[in-house]
Protein backbone atom coordinates (compact mmCIF):
# COMPACT_ATOMS: atom_id res chain seq x y z
CA UNK A 1 0.00 0.00 0.00
CA UNK A 2 3.04 2.53 1.08
CA UNK A 3 4.53 1.51 -2.46
CA UNK A 4 1.41 2.70 -4.72
CA UNK A 5 0.90 5.84 -2.32
CA UNK A 6 4.83 6.48 -2.85
CA UNK A 7 4.53 5.70 -6.39
CA UNK A 8 1.46 7.88 -7.25
CA UNK A 9 3.09 11.14 -5.67
CA UNK A 10 6.25 10.45 -7.63
CA UNK A 11 3.87 10.48 -10.69
CA UNK A 12 2.03 13.27 -9.62
CA UNK A 13 4.94 15.37 -8.84
CA UNK A 14 6.79 13.93 -12.70
CA UNK A 15 2.89 16.08 -14.16
CA UNK A 16 3.73 18.89 -12.24
CA UNK A 17 6.99 19.79 -14.09
CA UNK A 18 9.34 21.93 -12.59
CA UNK A 19 8.42 20.54 -9.14
CA UNK A 20 8.84 17.02 -9.80
CA UNK A 21 12.74 17.89 -8.79
CA UNK A 22 11.36 19.25 -4.69
CA UNK A 23 9.50 16.21 -4.17
CA UNK A 24 12.02 13.80 -5.44
CA UNK A 25 13.85 15.39 -2.62
CA UNK A 26 11.88 14.70 -0.11
CA UNK A 27 11.62 10.89 -1.01
CA UNK A 28 15.42 10.76 -1.80
CA UNK A 29 15.74 9.32 -5.49
CA UNK A 30 17.13 12.07 -7.09
CA UNK A 31 17.83 14.95 -4.71
CA UNK A 32 21.16 16.70 -6.25
CA UNK A 33 21.57 18.70 -2.52
CA UNK A 34 21.29 15.02 -0.66
CA UNK A 35 24.46 13.03 0.38
CA UNK A 36 24.98 9.71 -0.32
CA UNK A 37 26.14 7.43 3.08
CA UNK A 38 29.77 8.55 3.49
CA UNK A 39 30.17 4.62 5.02
CA UNK A 40 28.15 1.71 3.75
CA UNK A 41 28.16 -1.43 5.87
CA UNK A 42 31.61 -2.92 4.58
CA UNK A 43 33.27 0.42 5.15
CA UNK A 44 31.58 1.01 9.12
CA UNK A 45 33.08 -3.47 9.19
CA UNK A 46 36.67 -1.74 8.01
CA UNK A 47 36.52 1.02 10.16
CA UNK A 48 35.94 -1.52 13.50
CA UNK A 49 38.57 -3.89 12.82
CA UNK A 50 41.15 -1.14 12.21
CA UNK A 51 40.37 -0.32 15.65
CA UNK A 52 39.90 -3.39 17.21
CA UNK A 53 43.45 -4.20 15.28
CA UNK A 54 44.82 -1.45 17.03
CA UNK A 55 43.59 -2.04 20.37
CA UNK A 56 44.98 -5.75 19.57
CA UNK A 57 48.24 -4.81 18.93
CA UNK A 58 48.32 -1.69 22.08
CA UNK A 59 47.50 -4.17 24.87
CA UNK A 60 49.66 -6.90 23.41
CA UNK A 61 47.03 -9.34 23.23
CA UNK A 62 48.64 -9.78 19.60
CA UNK A 63 52.11 -9.53 19.23
CA UNK A 64 53.41 -7.29 16.32
CA UNK A 65 54.19 -9.76 13.55
CA UNK A 66 50.80 -10.91 13.77
CA UNK A 67 49.63 -7.66 13.66
CA UNK A 68 51.31 -6.49 10.60
CA UNK A 69 50.15 -9.26 9.27
CA UNK A 70 46.40 -8.91 9.61
CA UNK A 71 46.87 -4.76 8.98
CA UNK A 72 48.23 -5.83 5.38
CA UNK A 73 45.09 -8.15 4.91
CA UNK A 74 42.69 -5.58 5.98
CA UNK A 75 43.93 -3.54 3.28
CA UNK A 76 44.40 -6.50 0.74
CA UNK A 77 40.40 -7.08 1.57
CA UNK A 78 39.48 -3.24 1.54
CA UNK A 79 41.67 -2.65 -2.16
CA UNK A 80 39.59 -5.66 -3.67
CA UNK A 81 36.79 -4.63 -2.38
CA UNK A 82 36.49 -1.74 -4.57
CA UNK A 83 36.95 -3.22 -7.39
CA UNK A 84 34.06 -3.27 -9.93
CA UNK A 85 31.12 -5.93 -8.93
CA UNK A 86 33.44 -7.03 -5.96
CA UNK A 87 31.64 -8.17 -2.77
CA UNK A 88 31.74 -5.90 -0.28
CA UNK A 89 30.56 -8.26 3.07
CA UNK A 90 28.77 -6.61 5.77
CA UNK A 91 28.41 -10.01 7.91
CA UNK A 92 31.51 -10.90 9.59
CA UNK A 93 31.35 -14.40 8.77
CA UNK A 94 31.77 -13.48 4.88
CA UNK A 95 34.55 -10.49 5.74
CA UNK A 96 37.08 -13.25 7.93
CA UNK A 97 37.63 -15.89 5.25
CA UNK A 98 38.79 -13.08 2.56
CA UNK A 99 41.11 -11.45 5.81
CA UNK A 100 42.24 -15.15 6.19
CA UNK A 101 43.28 -15.49 2.47
CA UNK A 102 44.89 -12.61 2.63
CA UNK A 103 46.85 -12.51 5.92
CA UNK A 104 47.13 -16.56 6.66
CA UNK A 105 45.20 -18.33 9.40
CA UNK A 106 46.00 -15.74 11.98
CA UNK A 107 43.36 -13.37 10.30
CA UNK A 108 40.91 -15.32 12.33
CA UNK A 109 42.89 -13.52 15.56
CA UNK A 110 41.07 -9.80 14.53
CA UNK A 111 38.00 -11.90 16.12
CA UNK A 112 39.92 -11.95 19.16
CA UNK A 113 37.03 -10.90 22.32
CA UNK A 114 34.26 -10.15 19.54
CA UNK A 115 31.38 -11.51 18.61
CA UNK A 116 28.84 -10.60 15.75
CA UNK A 117 26.62 -8.85 18.70
CA UNK A 118 29.02 -6.39 19.02
CA UNK A 119 29.86 -5.96 15.85
CA UNK A 120 26.47 -5.38 14.00
CA UNK A 121 25.74 -2.95 17.50
CA UNK A 122 28.93 -0.60 16.85
CA UNK A 123 28.07 -0.65 13.05
CA UNK A 124 24.47 0.74 13.54
CA UNK A 125 25.93 3.18 15.82
CA UNK A 126 28.12 4.31 13.23
CA UNK A 127 25.57 4.57 10.75
CA UNK A 128 22.70 6.09 12.93
CA UNK A 129 25.09 8.51 14.36
CA UNK A 130 26.07 9.68 11.11
CA UNK A 131 23.04 10.43 9.07
CA UNK A 132 21.56 11.55 12.14
CA UNK A 133 23.93 14.93 12.44
CA UNK A 134 23.01 15.36 8.36
CA UNK A 135 19.66 15.30 9.66
CA UNK A 136 20.36 17.97 12.10
CA UNK A 137 22.16 19.85 9.83
CA UNK A 138 19.25 19.67 7.83
CA UNK A 139 17.05 20.72 10.18
CA UNK A 140 19.42 23.62 11.52
CA UNK A 141 19.10 25.06 7.24
CA UNK A 142 14.90 24.56 7.58
CA UNK A 143 15.48 26.28 10.97
CA UNK A 144 17.43 29.01 9.13
CA UNK A 145 14.93 29.86 6.43
CA UNK A 146 12.06 30.02 8.77
CA UNK A 147 13.71 32.52 11.40
CA UNK A 148 14.39 34.13 8.08
CA UNK A 149 10.67 34.51 7.09
CA UNK A 150 9.82 35.60 10.79
CA UNK A 151 12.61 38.20 10.49
CA UNK A 152 10.79 39.94 6.81
CA UNK A 153 7.32 39.92 8.24
CA UNK A 154 7.95 40.67 12.15
CA UNK A 155 5.02 43.12 12.93
CA UNK A 156 2.69 41.75 9.73
CA UNK A 157 -0.97 40.83 10.98
CA UNK A 158 -2.09 37.58 9.51
CA UNK A 159 -5.45 36.06 11.17
CA UNK A 160 -5.09 32.38 13.70
CA UNK A 161 -7.10 30.02 14.06
CA UNK A 162 -8.39 28.06 17.26
CA UNK A 163 -11.13 24.87 16.19
CA UNK A 164 -10.23 25.50 12.81
CA UNK A 165 -11.72 28.90 13.40
CA UNK A 166 -10.44 32.80 13.05
CA UNK A 167 -9.84 33.61 16.30
CA UNK A 168 -7.42 36.42 17.32
CA UNK A 169 -5.17 38.11 14.88
CA UNK A 170 -1.37 36.96 15.34
CA UNK A 171 1.78 37.93 12.76
CA UNK A 172 3.96 36.47 10.64
CA UNK A 173 6.65 36.61 12.89
CA UNK A 174 4.95 35.64 15.86
CA UNK A 175 3.25 32.59 14.01
CA UNK A 176 6.60 31.69 12.56
CA UNK A 177 8.83 32.24 15.64
CA UNK A 178 6.97 29.37 17.32
CA UNK A 179 7.50 27.15 14.56
CA UNK A 180 11.00 27.76 15.37
CA UNK A 181 10.82 27.50 18.28
CA UNK A 182 9.14 24.36 18.15
CA UNK A 183 12.38 23.08 15.64
CA UNK A 184 14.75 23.94 18.24
CA UNK A 185 13.32 21.63 21.06
CA UNK A 186 12.97 19.12 18.19
CA UNK A 187 17.08 20.06 17.53
CA UNK A 188 17.59 19.67 21.75
CA UNK A 189 15.78 16.38 21.21
CA UNK A 190 18.21 14.88 18.73
CA UNK A 191 21.20 16.31 20.41
CA UNK A 192 20.12 14.27 23.59
CA UNK A 193 19.62 11.27 21.19
CA UNK A 194 22.94 11.64 20.00
CA UNK A 195 24.15 11.63 23.10
CA UNK A 196 23.06 8.24 24.18
CA UNK A 197 23.52 6.75 20.47
CA UNK A 198 27.30 8.10 20.50
CA UNK A 199 28.40 4.82 23.09
CA UNK A 200 30.38 2.35 22.19
CA UNK A 201 29.13 -1.64 22.39
CA UNK A 202 32.59 -2.82 20.59
CA UNK A 203 34.50 -5.21 23.09
CA UNK A 204 31.58 -6.79 25.06
CA UNK A 205 31.26 -9.46 22.99
CA UNK A 206 28.06 -11.35 22.88
CA UNK A 207 26.57 -11.13 26.93
CA UNK A 208 29.67 -11.54 29.44
CA UNK A 209 32.12 -9.33 27.94
CA UNK A 210 35.68 -11.70 27.12
CA UNK A 211 38.45 -13.53 28.49
CA UNK A 212 40.67 -11.09 26.66
CA UNK A 213 41.77 -8.24 28.79
CA UNK A 214 40.04 -5.59 26.47
CA UNK A 215 40.61 -2.19 26.01
CA UNK A 216 37.22 -0.84 25.56
CA UNK A 217 37.66 2.67 26.19
CA UNK A 218 40.70 2.50 23.73
CA UNK A 219 37.71 1.54 21.54
CA UNK A 220 35.35 4.12 21.80
CA UNK A 221 38.12 6.69 21.36
CA UNK A 222 39.45 5.54 18.11
CA UNK A 223 35.89 5.14 16.89
CA UNK A 224 34.92 8.78 18.00
CA UNK A 225 32.22 7.91 20.72
CA UNK A 226 32.00 9.79 23.91
CA UNK A 227 32.29 6.91 25.94
CA UNK A 228 31.14 2.77 26.37
CA UNK A 229 27.82 1.57 27.13
CA UNK A 230 29.25 -0.69 30.61
CA UNK A 231 27.51 -3.70 30.91
CA UNK A 232 27.98 -6.37 28.34
CA UNK A 233 24.33 -7.33 28.43
CA UNK A 234 23.32 -3.77 28.41
CA UNK A 235 25.88 -2.92 25.24
CA UNK A 236 24.07 -5.29 22.32
CA UNK A 237 20.80 -6.64 23.72
CA UNK A 238 18.92 -3.42 25.57
CA UNK A 239 20.76 -0.04 24.56
CA UNK A 240 20.25 -0.72 21.05
CA UNK A 241 16.71 -0.69 21.56
CA UNK A 242 16.41 2.37 23.37
CA UNK A 243 18.81 4.47 21.45
CA UNK A 244 17.49 3.77 18.09
CA UNK A 245 13.78 4.56 19.40
CA UNK A 246 15.62 8.03 21.36
CA UNK A 247 16.29 8.92 17.55
CA UNK A 248 12.89 7.51 16.38
CA UNK A 249 10.80 9.34 18.80
CA UNK A 250 12.66 12.52 18.45
CA UNK A 251 12.16 12.22 14.51
CA UNK A 252 8.78 11.43 14.41
CA UNK A 253 7.88 14.62 17.23
CA UNK A 254 9.47 17.08 14.86
CA UNK A 255 7.69 15.33 11.77
CA UNK A 256 4.60 16.21 13.84
CA UNK A 257 5.41 19.93 13.76
CA UNK A 258 6.67 19.87 10.68
CA UNK A 259 2.52 18.10 9.40
CA UNK A 260 0.66 20.54 11.62
CA UNK A 261 2.42 23.70 9.51
CA UNK A 262 1.63 22.02 6.59
CA UNK A 263 -2.19 21.66 7.43
CA UNK A 264 -2.15 24.94 8.54
CA UNK A 265 -0.61 26.52 5.50
CA UNK A 266 -2.72 24.25 3.47
CA UNK A 267 -5.78 25.04 4.74
CA UNK A 268 -5.19 28.63 4.02
CA UNK A 269 -4.17 27.87 0.21
CA UNK A 270 -8.08 26.85 -0.54
CA UNK A 271 -9.38 29.88 0.07
CA UNK A 272 -10.06 31.15 -3.23
CA UNK A 273 -7.97 34.25 -2.36
CA UNK A 274 -5.30 32.98 0.35
CA UNK A 275 -3.31 35.82 2.30
CA UNK A 276 0.19 33.83 1.17
CA UNK A 277 0.91 31.58 -1.86
CA UNK A 278 3.90 29.51 -3.15
CA UNK A 279 6.47 30.38 -5.41
CA UNK A 280 5.13 28.83 -9.07
CA UNK A 281 6.36 26.46 -11.17
CA UNK A 282 8.70 25.69 -8.19
CA UNK A 283 6.20 24.54 -5.87
CA UNK A 284 2.79 24.31 -7.23
CA UNK A 285 1.45 22.16 -9.99
CA UNK A 286 -1.20 22.14 -12.14
CA UNK A 287 -4.16 19.97 -13.35
CA UNK A 288 -4.01 17.70 -16.72
CA UNK A 289 -7.91 19.02 -16.79
CA UNK A 290 -8.49 21.96 -15.14
CA UNK A 291 -6.59 24.59 -16.34
CA UNK A 292 -7.23 27.10 -13.51
CA UNK A 293 -5.80 24.80 -10.69
CA UNK A 294 -2.94 25.93 -8.34
CA UNK A 295 -2.03 22.75 -6.59
CA UNK A 296 -0.35 23.20 -3.79
CA UNK A 297 2.23 19.69 -4.38
CA UNK A 298 4.60 21.10 -2.37
CA UNK A 299 2.51 21.55 0.88
CA UNK A 300 1.22 17.75 0.21
CA UNK A 301 4.30 15.89 0.15
CA UNK A 302 5.33 18.20 3.33
CA UNK A 303 2.56 16.31 4.54
CA UNK A 304 2.80 13.22 3.24
CA UNK A 305 6.77 13.08 4.19
CA UNK A 306 5.97 13.94 7.69
CA UNK A 307 3.39 11.34 8.54
CA UNK A 308 5.67 8.74 7.09
CA UNK A 309 8.20 9.66 9.25
CA UNK A 310 5.92 8.96 12.38
CA UNK A 311 4.63 5.51 10.54
CA UNK A 312 8.75 4.62 10.52
CA UNK A 313 8.54 5.88 14.09
CA UNK A 314 5.69 3.41 14.83
CA UNK A 315 7.36 0.58 12.57
CA UNK A 316 10.55 0.92 14.76
CA UNK A 317 8.75 0.45 18.19
CA UNK A 318 6.89 -2.58 16.40
CA UNK A 319 10.27 -4.33 15.87
CA UNK A 320 11.52 -3.59 19.04
CA UNK A 321 8.37 -4.71 20.88
CA UNK A 322 7.84 -8.23 22.37
CA UNK A 323 11.63 -8.90 20.85
CA UNK A 324 13.38 -10.99 23.40
CA UNK A 325 17.45 -9.95 24.13
CA UNK A 326 19.68 -11.26 21.62
CA UNK A 327 17.64 -11.18 18.64
CA UNK A 328 18.79 -8.67 15.52
CA UNK A 329 15.30 -7.22 14.86
CA UNK A 330 16.39 -4.15 16.42
CA UNK A 331 19.88 -3.50 14.89
CA UNK A 332 18.82 -3.00 11.63
CA UNK A 333 19.26 1.02 11.11
CA UNK A 334 17.45 1.20 8.31
CA UNK A 335 14.27 1.14 10.36
CA UNK A 336 15.21 4.71 11.78
CA UNK A 337 14.15 7.17 9.66
CA UNK A 338 17.18 9.73 9.41
CA UNK A 339 17.86 9.76 6.11
CA UNK A 340 13.85 10.59 5.58
CA UNK A 341 13.84 13.16 8.27
CA UNK A 342 16.76 14.81 5.89
CA UNK A 343 15.01 14.92 3.13
CA UNK A 344 12.20 16.22 5.10
CA UNK A 345 13.73 19.41 6.60
CA UNK A 346 14.96 20.31 3.67
CA UNK A 347 11.60 20.09 1.58
CA UNK A 348 10.59 22.43 4.55
CA UNK A 349 13.27 24.61 4.16
CA UNK A 350 12.18 25.12 0.30
CA UNK A 351 8.63 25.93 1.21
CA UNK A 352 9.67 28.21 3.43
CA UNK A 353 11.79 30.01 0.54
CA UNK A 354 8.85 29.88 -1.58
CA UNK A 355 6.48 31.45 0.22
CA UNK A 356 5.05 35.28 -0.63
CA UNK A 357 3.12 36.69 2.06
CA UNK A 358 0.16 39.27 0.96
CA UNK A 359 0.25 41.22 3.92
CA UNK A 360 -2.84 43.47 2.65
CA UNK A 361 -5.21 40.30 1.52
CA UNK A 362 -4.32 39.08 5.40
CA UNK A 363 -5.53 41.81 6.98
CA UNK A 364 -8.59 42.12 4.59
CA UNK A 365 -9.28 38.46 5.90
CA UNK A 366 -9.02 39.63 10.05
CA UNK A 367 -11.04 42.94 8.83
CA UNK A 368 -13.86 40.66 7.39
CA UNK A 369 -14.24 38.33 10.61
CA UNK A 370 -14.60 38.92 14.76
CA UNK A 371 -11.15 37.86 16.04
CA UNK A 372 -10.77 41.37 17.58
CA UNK A 373 -13.59 40.83 20.16
CA UNK A 374 -11.34 40.13 22.93
CA UNK A 375 -9.56 42.95 22.48
CA UNK A 376 -12.92 45.11 22.86
CA UNK A 377 -13.58 43.42 25.96
CA UNK A 378 -9.89 43.97 27.30
CA UNK A 379 -10.43 47.81 26.08
CA UNK A 380 -13.42 48.41 28.10
CA UNK A 381 -11.99 46.88 31.05
CA UNK A 382 -8.80 48.68 30.74
CA UNK A 383 -10.16 52.04 29.68
CA UNK A 384 -13.53 52.37 31.83
CA UNK A 385 -12.91 49.45 34.23
CA UNK A 386 -15.52 47.26 32.86
CA UNK A 387 -15.59 43.80 34.86
CA UNK A 388 -14.11 41.47 31.87
CA UNK A 389 -17.48 39.58 32.05
CA UNK A 390 -19.39 42.17 31.51
CA UNK A 391 -17.38 43.02 28.25
CA UNK A 392 -17.24 39.95 26.93
CA UNK A 393 -20.78 39.47 26.68
CA UNK A 394 -21.32 42.67 25.10
CA UNK A 395 -18.47 41.97 22.56
CA UNK A 396 -20.82 38.33 22.07
CA UNK A 397 -23.78 40.23 21.12
CA UNK A 398 -21.59 43.00 19.17
CA UNK A 399 -20.33 40.26 16.97
CA UNK A 400 -24.30 38.78 16.98
CA UNK A 401 -25.74 41.70 15.65
CA UNK A 402 -22.71 42.37 13.06
CA UNK A 403 -23.28 38.84 11.60
CA UNK A 404 -27.15 39.14 11.26
CA UNK A 405 -26.71 41.97 9.41
CA UNK A 406 -23.76 40.94 7.49
CA UNK A 407 -21.40 43.51 8.36
CA UNK A 408 -18.09 43.53 9.14
CA UNK A 409 -16.83 44.81 12.61
CA UNK A 410 -15.88 48.06 11.22
CA UNK A 411 -19.08 48.37 9.15
CA UNK A 412 -20.66 48.23 12.77
CA UNK A 413 -21.77 52.11 13.82
CA UNK A 414 -20.78 53.70 16.49
CA UNK A 415 -24.37 54.11 17.53
CA UNK A 416 -25.52 50.54 16.71
CA UNK A 417 -22.58 49.69 19.80
CA UNK A 418 -23.72 52.42 22.01
CA UNK A 419 -27.39 50.46 21.48
CA UNK A 420 -25.79 47.18 21.97
CA UNK A 421 -23.90 48.18 25.30
CA UNK A 422 -26.76 49.97 27.12
CA UNK A 423 -29.62 47.18 26.37
CA UNK A 424 -27.03 44.74 28.06
CA UNK A 425 -26.09 46.53 30.80
CA UNK A 426 -28.49 49.79 31.88
CA UNK A 427 -25.20 51.96 31.71
CA UNK A 428 -23.94 54.37 29.11
CA UNK A 429 -21.31 52.98 26.01
CA UNK A 430 -17.83 54.16 28.06
CA UNK A 431 -16.24 54.09 25.13
CA UNK A 432 -15.41 57.39 22.52
CA UNK A 433 -15.96 56.54 19.50
CA UNK A 434 -11.99 56.71 18.54
CA UNK A 435 -11.59 54.15 21.35
CA UNK A 436 -14.38 51.87 19.91
CA UNK A 437 -12.58 52.14 16.50
CA UNK A 438 -9.58 51.25 17.96
CA UNK A 439 -10.59 48.63 20.15
CA UNK A 440 -11.67 46.89 16.92
CA UNK A 441 -8.59 47.53 14.68
CA UNK A 442 -6.24 44.27 14.47
CA UNK A 443 -3.12 46.32 14.49
CA UNK A 444 -3.72 47.77 17.85
CA UNK A 445 -4.80 44.44 19.04
CA UNK A 446 -1.65 42.90 17.93
CA UNK A 447 0.77 45.64 18.91
CA UNK A 448 -1.22 46.25 22.09
CA UNK A 449 -0.09 42.77 23.44
CA UNK A 450 1.55 42.63 27.04
CA UNK A 451 4.08 40.35 28.56
CA UNK A 452 6.70 37.35 27.37
CA UNK A 453 5.86 35.69 24.46
CA UNK A 454 3.10 38.33 22.79
CA UNK A 455 2.82 39.54 19.17
CA UNK A 456 4.14 43.06 20.24
CA UNK A 457 6.53 43.82 17.88
CA UNK A 458 9.64 44.73 19.72
CA UNK A 459 8.67 41.25 21.65
CA UNK A 460 8.82 39.29 18.74
CA UNK A 461 12.11 40.96 17.61
CA UNK A 462 13.69 39.91 21.20
CA UNK A 463 12.58 36.17 20.72
CA UNK A 464 13.77 36.25 16.64
CA UNK A 465 17.42 37.41 18.06
CA UNK A 466 17.27 34.95 21.27
CA UNK A 467 16.46 32.03 18.71
CA UNK A 468 18.84 33.22 16.12
CA UNK A 469 21.54 32.82 18.65
CA UNK A 470 20.05 29.50 19.94
CA UNK A 471 20.29 28.45 16.63
CA UNK A 472 23.96 29.45 15.90
CA UNK A 473 24.83 27.08 19.29
CA UNK A 474 23.27 24.34 17.64
CA UNK A 475 25.20 25.08 14.03
CA UNK A 476 28.07 25.34 15.85
CA UNK A 477 27.33 22.18 17.87
CA UNK A 478 26.95 19.80 14.58
CA UNK A 479 30.01 21.38 13.04
CA UNK A 480 32.19 20.49 16.51
CA UNK A 481 30.57 17.14 16.45
CA UNK A 482 31.84 16.09 12.92
CA UNK A 483 34.91 17.79 13.55
CA UNK A 484 35.26 14.88 16.34
CA UNK A 485 34.23 12.34 14.12
CA UNK A 486 36.66 13.24 11.36
CA UNK A 487 39.54 13.83 13.72
CA UNK A 488 38.73 10.32 15.21
CA UNK A 489 39.41 8.88 11.84
CA UNK A 490 42.48 10.68 11.12
CA UNK A 491 43.44 9.40 14.37
CA UNK A 492 42.32 5.64 13.76
CA UNK A 493 44.04 5.77 10.41
CA UNK A 494 47.34 7.05 11.64
CA UNK A 495 47.71 4.71 14.08
CA UNK A 496 46.72 1.58 12.18
CA UNK A 497 49.04 2.73 9.53
CA UNK A 498 51.54 2.61 11.77
CA UNK A 499 51.05 -1.11 12.42
CA UNK A 500 50.93 -1.53 8.54
CA UNK A 501 54.00 -0.03 8.08
CA UNK A 502 53.01 2.89 5.68
CA UNK A 503 52.22 6.15 6.06
CA UNK A 504 48.28 7.19 6.71
CA UNK A 505 45.99 7.38 3.15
Amino acid sequence: MRATITLFFVLYAAMTSSFAQVVTDAYGNADPNRKAPARDDFSYLTQINKASLVMLRETRIVPEAVALRLAKGIDVVTENSAKPGAERPRDYLKYEPQLIAASGPDGSMLHLGRSRQDLASTATRLYLRESLLDAFEALSTARDRVLAIAEKYPDTPIPAYTHGVQAQPTTVGHYMHALAAALARDATRLQAAYGRVNQSPLGAAVIANSGYPMDRARLAVLLGFDGVVENAYDANHLSPVDSGLDIASALAISAVHIGQFAQDMTAQYADPSPWFLLTDGKLTGGSSIMPQKRNPVALTNLRFSASSIVGAMNTSFLIAHNTNTGMYDYRRPNVIPTADAAALYRLLAAVIDGIVVNGPRALQEINAEYSTMTEVADFLMQRANVPFRIGHHFAADLAKYGRSKGLTPTQIPYAEAQRIYREDTKQDFPLSEADYKQALSAEYMVASRKGIGGTQPAEVRRMLAVARGALKQDQDWGSTQKQKLASADATLETAFAAIAGRTSR
